[in-house]
């Protein structure tokens, strides 16, 4: 991966103000359709190193508070710090508790003092994040000395299927680009932390009609937030042809939905 691809990697992702509004209308449905989110969550819950006891942790990216409840389950009599750039998502999370304290942020410029957390936990929210060696930056002044920061993000794949049925229609953008695997690599590998894991590996949802996909992305709040993104309703010819060019992906299961899931495992060492 070249530094040029590197630094354009974030102006092709979506303005996180953007983001904020379109998960902060999600909150009330997002887990309802949160199969994915919860698959890939417990997934990373379940590669944290054997041991860990963290005094506190912190739920970076947390949402509607699924994990910060799981987190809070798994540690419990611990202080548990839940962080989200949407303010809908911290709302609707906070009354069903888990976490001690409910704080609006970003990754990228957290409001933590250093040296505070023992554990960094996030799943499926920085790949929104357009700066990820500033997201590491942080990450490594935020965690005490030992500290782990463990994550799930996406990566370019994700979603190959839809992408390839658009691009058959018209060539505007209509899913949400990511980073390559080689950029988590490097941008890891030259951060201030020893990566302990990283790798990647597909999830693959099934659906019976595109339409039932498409859905999802919206209740989820991750529909299309590209910049360069088709404005207005798609007409009906244009969504018909869609539908025609994503039957050529069906298998027995339904019309597969792949999503390339980035792991990683990092300790602030000193």
């Amino acid at each position: 991966m070249t530094d040029l691809s590197v630094a354009t990697c974030a102006g092709h992702l979506p303005d996180k103000r953007q983001v904020a509004v379109s998960f902060s209308r999600a909150a009330a449905s997002y887990d309802s359709v949160a199969e994915l989110q919860r698959d890939v969550g417990h997934a990373l819950l379940a590669r944290l190193p054997a041991g860990l006891a963290p005094q506190r942790w912190l739920d970076l990216g947390s949402g509607t508070g699924y994990f910060s409840r799981a987190l809070a389950q798994q540690f419990p009599h611990r202080e548990g710090l839940a962080l989200d750039i949407a303010q809908g998502m911290l709302a609707y999370a906070r009354p069903l508790g888990g976490a001690t304290h409910f704080i609006a942020g970003d990754a990228e410029s957290l409001p933590l003092q250093a040296d505070s957390c023992d554990l960094i936990f996030s799943s499926l929210a920085l790949q929104w994040c357009g700066d990820f060696a500033q997201v590491l930056s942080e990450a490594h002044r935020v965690l005490k000395p030992g500290g782990v920061m463990a994550f799930a993000s996406l990566c370019v794949g994700t979603l190959s299927e839809l992408r390839d049925s658009w691009r058959a229609v018209d060539g505007q953008v209509h899913v949400n680009r990511f980073r390559e695997f080689a950029t988590y690599q490097q941008l890891c590998a030259d951060s201030s932390m020893r990566v302990l894991d990283l790798q990647s590996q597909p999830h693959v949802l099934h659906y019976a009609q595109v339409r039932q996909l498409t859905h999802e992305l919206k209740a989820l709040g991750a529909h299309n937030l590209n910049p360069g993104r088709p404005e207005g309703l798609t007409g009906r010819a244009r969504l018909q042809a869609l539908v025609s060019a994503y039957e050529q992906f069906r298998q027995p299961q339904g019309l597969p939905a792949t999503y390339q899931v980035v792991y990683g495992i990092l300790e602030k060492t000193r």
